[in-house]
């Protein structure tokens, strides 16, 4: 007995050291990417009220854009994972050439939108039109860079998949080096170097317009196609990738690959395209609760957003993990991976909780010096306590399932929890309340909607994982083939 539970303690301990070296270069990444957002905003903000408006509108509607090319694109990432187990790397290239016309084809067609779809959307939402039209320049300069950052999402996929995300963290920080002096450049013009460094500015840099919000929009694109060039550059010449010799021929267009591409990856985009726009709808359903509610939902929903993004990193870690122990003929060992992350993933929101409680007054202190904004930001923040362990596992769940390429069972169940529990749940408490049981709850209805919809997906998503996981442990689902 004793030697079984230190043989699995070891074991445990051998996977969790893998997992934690995957895990971390894809925190940074997303940390970094994060920062490029924080940046577009605090700089257009001290642009003009009219320029942050610009900027926070046009980001509600090309974000989720993106994030649904980049989860399409993340399809790759299984069948990488999978191919590299099974020692099958010379059928690697042709399936990342197939995400790479994929990509293309995306990322016109998102540009594309975001050119000419935009002007009816911003009248629909009743956006002054001063907004609109700094939001539309504004987005016409950020879907330049579409087609570079899905080039770049395809081969960060297929490099996660290659057990090798590292190079995600180094590129975020190109890119985020980019875009903090363009920004600053493009968005303030010569007057604003002038005003940071002195008189000595050349005269061709003192001659840049301010451009606002539109500059802010340059900016964003130049960092796309930097961190897509970089990706591109180092996929040339890095040692890790030469087994695949990735750049030796084309692969045209393959009908076959491009679906099997589809099929994983169009349910992941479509999940997260759901989670990003259930954030969305809730900040437009308490806009009308007043400035001070909207403050504190943003302050609250921003400082665990970034705490989230330890537990979204170990999910995306994972599904390289149970990717490869699969691809490896090690089905049963695979769901001894997938469960040993999710005991990972609850220690970590463990420690979020504890975090939160100790930390969370002294950090809401530093966003806002209002003692409103403070108190309900705090009363927030204990509810989202309450949802660390759920959201944790769910996001875990998801990214262990994904390894299994069963990818459309997270898209119902994210419908289903996010949208009808927790959205609609949400709106029924925030705005109505129970008739005779209980009155409206404001924004904390939409919170307690949350955790409903977050502990419905992990409790179904769960069960779709013990099912799986035993399915396959016993044979009697094989692997799909790629």
């Amino acid at each position: 007995m004793v030697a079984s539970v230190r043989s699995l303690v070891m074991r445990s301990r051998d996977e969790t050291a893998s997992l934690m070296a995957l895990t971390l270069p894809i925190c940074g990444a997303q940390l970094a990417q994060s920062g490029m957002g924080a940046t577009d905003v605090i700089m257009a903000g001290r642009a003009s009220a009219t320029d942050l408006a610009a900027v926070s509108v046009g980001s509600s509607l090309w974000m989720p854009l993106m994030l649904f090319m980049t989860g399409t694109l993340m399809g790759l990432t299984p069948i990488v994972g999978q191919l590299l187990g099974a020692k099958r790397t010379q059928d690697i290239r042709p399936y990342l050439h197939q995400a790479l016309w994929l990509g293309l084809a995306l990322g016109m067609m998102t540009a594309s939108l975001l050119w000419f779809a935009v002007m009816p959307i911003f009248e629909l939402m009743d956006v002054p039109p001063s907004v609109a039209e700094l939001a539309t320049g504004y987005l016409a300069a950020v879907a330049f860079g579409m087609p570079g950052v899905a080039f770049y999402q395809a081969l960060r996929a297929f490099s996660d998949g290659m057990n090798h995300t590292r190079p995600s963290l180094w590129i975020s920080l190109v890119g985020l080096g980019i875009n903090i002096p363009s920004n600053y450049l493009l968005i303030y013009g010569g007057p604003g170097l002038v005003d940071l460094l002195g008189p000595g500015v050349p005269d061709f840099l003192q001659s840049i317009p301010a451009m606002g919000a539109v500059g802010c929009g340059i900016a964003t694109a130049l960092s796309m196609w930097a961190m897509c060039i970089s990706m591109v550059f180092y996929s040339r010449v890095s040692r890790a990738y030469a087994p695949v010799a990735l750049w030796h021929a084309i692969s045209w267009p393959r009908r076959d690959m491009l679906t099997e591409l589809l099929h994983v990856g169009l349910p992941i985009g479509v999940a997260i395209f759901v989670e990003v726009t259930l954030f969305t709808l809730i900040a437009l359903f308490i806009a009308s609760l007043g400035e001070i509610t909207v403050a504190a939902h943003q302050v609250a929903l921003n400082i665990t957003s970034i705490l989230f993004m330890l537990p979204l990193s170990l999910a995306m870690a994972l599904t390289v993990r149970v990717s490869n122990t699969l691809g490896g003929g090690q089905s049963m060992r695979a769901g001894f991976v997938a469960w040993n992350g999710l005991v990972v993933c609850l220690l970590i929101a463990l420690l979020n909780d504890l975090f939160l409680w100790l930390a969370a007054g002294p950090i809401v202190s530093l966003y806002t010096h209002n003692p409103e904004v403070q108190a309900m930001a705090m009363s927030l923040i204990y509810l989202a306590m309450l949802y660390q362990v759920s959201d944790a596992l769910q996001v875990n769940m998801a990214g262990a399932l994904r390894g299994y390429k069963d990818t459309r069972i997270i898209m119902a169940i994210t419908l289903i929890s996010y949208w009808l529990v927790g959205l609609g749940g949400g709106h029924l408490l925030g705005h109505e309340g129970v008739p005779g049981l209980l009155a409206p709850l404001g924004v904390h209805g939409y919170w307690i909607g949350l955790i409903a919809g977050l502990t419905v997906a992990a409790l179904l998503l769960g069960w779709r994982l013990w099912h799986i996981s035993k399915t396959f442990a016993r044979g009697v689902r094989r692997i799909p083939s790629s």
